[in-house]
């Protein structure tokens, strides 16, 4: 579907600049990005399932923490390709 959007001057050429970088059509990097927000939003929140099956959030803050750092990472990866 063709729409018309307005952005201001300075957002258009970074994500023309992006775009070009990634070697993509600003097209496709608008599409993925919208993609990326919708999702973000309906992503349910908390941990994902496997974590509570896998007892992976341990006992202390330290095991905590490493199974944020490892999650952020994992979401980072996903969210890349």
């Amino acid at each position: 579907m063709k729409t018309t959007i307005d952005i201001p001057d300075a957002t258009f050429r970074r994500a023309k600049s992006l775009a070009g970088s990634r070697g993509v059509s600003l097209r496709q990097l608008v599409a993925e990005a919208l993609e990326s927000e919708i999702h973000r939003e309906t992503a349910p929140c908390g941990p994902p399932p496997w974590v509570k099956l896998a007892g992976a959030f341990g006992q202390t803050r330290a095991a905590r923490a490493e199974t944020h750092r490892i999650q952020r990472l994992i979401e980072e990866e996903f969210e890349a390709k």
